[in-house]
């Protein structure tokens, strides 16, 4: 009798935490954890689906939150670094150094785009498939939609525009960057290859990170440095290493695959048609 009656109370016991565990985060998110703990919750014993999902939830919730800022849906781990523009806490004080060492060399470094949303990110996708915003090509031309196929679509847009919750911008750890003393202050900002190359208004800039970048003090690196196909070269594109490296390990293919399927993303059908090409060749690659 009093065996049963622990049995009882143990039960629920986990039933409670399990209930919390609904209420604290969603199933997408708690998946986001689940591979990465499997061998550790195996090596205490624990085979029961029940006492396995309470104490991933014990022992992990911190990496439940970072899964939601990873595909951009919290901002929790932000910072205001200049008005409206924020990055990873983290990031604050390293990013305000370069900005003090470009000073010293005639730079004018200002931020361009720092942390983005995922409501943000499929604004900008969905902008981009309706024609409300410029698709371009490697030379900054825009391109005519009407005459691709919609896969065609999709990876001319992932050339210069990640997918929701797959942009380095959802962690705050990466930062698009200009030289403000390079041009008339009417300048419009493009964000394209040929700015920032040998005869561009931001090649100083260019030789300026080259040469900062290259001894790795700073803790910035450009995550895309080489073109294979997939993510073009953008040589405004600098990340915070010491973070993004956390953000880069917990990234998952599954949990990005069902964020998208409960979007509102136009060329969805093509986007999960292609999903395990497209997360290899535009998310996973970089250089």
């Amino acid at each position: 009798m009093v065996q049963a009656m622990v049995r009882w109370v143990e039960f629920a016991r986990w039933v409670l935490l399990l209930a919390t565990l609904a209420s604290y985060t969603s199933e997408l998110y708690f998946r986001a954890v689940l591979p990465s703990y499997t061998s550790e919750l195996q090596r205490h014993g624990l085979s029961c689906r029940l006492a396995t999902m309470t104490q991933l939830y014990e022992m992990n919730s911190i990496d439940v939150m970072k899964a939601r800022q990873m595909i951009g849906q919290s901002d929790a781990h932000l910072a205001e670094i200049f008005p409206g523009h924020f990055v990873h806490s983290d990031v604050v004080e390293p990013y305000l150094a370069l900005v003090a060492r470009a000073a010293d060399s005639g730079v004018d470094l200002r931020l361009a785009s720092g942390y983005r949303s995922f409501d943000r990110q499929l604004t900008i996708w969905n902008a981009k498939v309706s024609g409300q915003r410029p698709v371009c090509d490697d030379r900054g031309t825009p391109l005519d939609l009407n005459t691709l196929t919609d896969l065609d679509k999709v990876n001319a847009i992932l050339r210069w525009s990640a997918l929701p919750g797959a942009s380095r911008h959802h962690w705050g750890t990466d930062v698009d960057v200009w030289d403000r003393a390079a041009v008339e202050t009417d300048y419009c900002l493009q964000l394209v290859p040929g700015e920032y190359a040998g005869d561009g208004v931001f090649f100083r800039l260019t030789r300026w990170l080259d040469e900062m970048l290259a001894n790795g003090e700073s803790g910035f690196f450009r995550p895309y440095t080489v073109d294979d196909g997939g993510v073009g070269v953008e040589p405004w594109h600098l990340s915070f290493r010491p973070v993004a490296a956390d953000f880069e390990q917990l990234m998952n293919q599954r949990v990005l695959r069902e964020t998208l399927e409960q979007a509102d993303i136009l060329l969805k059908k093509t986007v999960l048609d292609n999903f395990a090409t497209i997360y290899q060749r535009y998310v996973l690659a970089r250089h």
